[in-house]
């Protein structure tokens, strides 16, 4: 049986239909696989479209006789002109490769799940033969809200829930957001950062007034952000994809050792890699890239994680975040899957916004992954010295990883072939590339214009004309506000 399990070990086993509609334990903890995880044939696999490719990997995660559906969602995903004919490219520059995530819906990495999630979910719901409406509940740092919006966008018998925070998004990522049309969408920003968003929509799966407004109402209530197991799993793809892509090329031989340096905030887009490379994917070693917010880098050095810092606005703003949420599964297995240590060290992190891992558990972790990050300065001199020597332009984000593969370079003696996994457009935080690429500072409009005139980079087609899209999404609440606001939608 191909069951779920949660990270804190206080609830029943679920099959997969189960967790894709419940989103999230029961218990507060995240859902996990608990099988043995497959192994790729790489052979087998080179020959695969994306499409096929995703078919094969999905379908390992699902019962065997969900894998007819699971064909047909990716075919619908990734197969009907949303994303360009190789969906992820790989491109050089300098003397690492970029995987660029891209080229879907919204301009950024999280089309590569969220393009994928609704179609699960629908399946699921008939699966398990639900006819209640869920209700999509989301937070988001930037990206994941308008991939999910538009993603769940107009599905029949689903609602979708946005929190933003007002002023942690970038100008083009909330123009993206409050002009999202769809009958069943909700967009909403609060006066608050991240982590207080995605904290309330975590809570209110176990809020009782909120369970009984539910209950009453006829819906229930599932997540859009990478708690959701749904969202984790096809990002696993796309590691598999660059690789392979890497080996087509002749750049590598199948079956040799590449790094992976990943821009990280919640940290689910480097949770897939690793997952990508417990089912055999070649891979030596994950470089965790982060921004001013570097609470990520000094777990990976120390084992210890406190939250009880300065919250920094950066201009990588998806990764402005202090609670990786998805850091809990990773510890989960680094543990020997021990739910009752996980759940320990969560309520510690909850009571007092810090916990510490064994040192034998981050013997174990150190032993794959590396982490660092750059300041905001050093963001933007990477984007220029990347562009003046490659001809490459780099987003804000991506640039965290791609500044800090230079420097792990410099500091190790590791050559192994690194891709670096690029989150973003350029397009999506124009102001700050522009800028850091001609040196002039412009309003966000007027640097798209120049930045694709000084590069001949083209504007995405979803970023063409959005500064003229209307406004449709005006509610602003306090993050105190979030069960009140989630519960009389779940009435209304």
């Amino acid at each position: 049986m191909k069951n779920y399990v949660s990270t804190r070990n206080q609830q029943e086993p679920v099959g997969f239909y189960k967790a894709i509609v419940q989103g999230i334990g029961n218990d507060g903890g995240l859902l996990v696989p608990d099988f043995e995880l497959p192994k790729l044939d790489l052979s087998s696999l080179i020959r695969l479209d994306y499409v096929s490719l995703a078919t094969e990997i999905v379908s390992t995660f699902v019962p065997e006789e969900g894998r007819s559906l699971i064909a047909q969602a990716c075919l619908n995903a990734y197969g009907k002109g949303l994303f360009p004919k190789e969906v992820v490219p790989v491109k050089k520059a300098g003397d690492a490769w970029i995987a660029e995530l891209f080229h879907g819906q919204t301009a950024a990495f999280k089309d590569m799940a969220l393009s994928l999630l609704p179609h699960l979910m629908t399946l699921s719901l008939k699966q398990l033969g639900e006819d209640r409406k869920v209700i999509i509940l989301a937070a988001t740092s930037g990206d994941t809200g308008k991939a999910a919006l538009e993603g769940f966008k107009d599905v029949e018998g689903t609602g979708i829930i946005v929190f933003y925070p007002t002023d942690g998004v970038s100008a083009i990522q909330k123009q993206q957001m409050v002009s999202q049309e769809g009958k069943n969408v909700k967009v909403v920003g609060i006066k608050g950062n991240f982590d207080d968003a995605q904290r309330a929509v975590k809570a209110a799966f176990a809020d009782p007034q909120i369970a009984q407004a539910c209950n009453e109402s006829g819906v229930f209530l599932s997540s859009a952000n990478s708690i959701n197991i749904g969202r984790l799993i096809p990002q696993i793809v796309y590691y598999i994809s660059s690789y392979l892509e890497l080996a087509r090329r002749g750049d590598i031989a199948l079956g040799d050792k590449i790094n992976f340096c990943v821009p990280s905030g919640n940290f689910g887009n480097c949770l897939a890699g690793w997952i990508a490379k417990q089912m055999g994917l070649p891979v030596e070693r994950f470089l965790v890239a982060s921004n001013k917010n570097n609470i990520l880098t000094d777990f990976f050095q120390t084992g210890r994680y406190d939250a009880n810092r300065e919250f920094f606005k950066t201009n990588a703003p998806a990764m402005d975040i202090l609670v990786s949420s998805n850091l809990e599964r990773l510890v989960w297995y680094m543990t020997g899957r021990d739910g009752d240590k996980t759940r320990s060290y969560m309520e510690g992190l909850k009571n007092n916004g810090v916990y510490e891992i064994e040192p034998e558990v981050l013997a174990r972790i150190k032993e794959e992954f590396t982490a660092g990050y750059l300041t905001e300065e050093q963001v933007l001199e990477t984007i220029k010295d990347c562009y003046d020597k490659t001809g490459y332009v780099l987003d804000t984000h991506t640039a965290c990883g791609y500044g800090f593969l230079e420097r792990y370079r410099r500091e190790s003696s590791d050559k192994t072939p690194t891709i670096v996994v690029s989150t973003a457009s350029p397009y999506k935080f124009p102001e700050s590339v522009h800028g850091a690429v001609s040196g002039e500072v412009l309003d966000v409009y007027t640097a798209i214009d120049r930045l694709t005139a000084l590069t001949g980079v083209p504007v995405p087609g979803p970023l063409c004309g959005i500064k003229e899209r209307p406004v449709l999404h005006t509610t602003v609440i306090d993050r105190s506000e979030i069960p009140a606001f989630i519960k009389d939608a779940v009435r209304k």
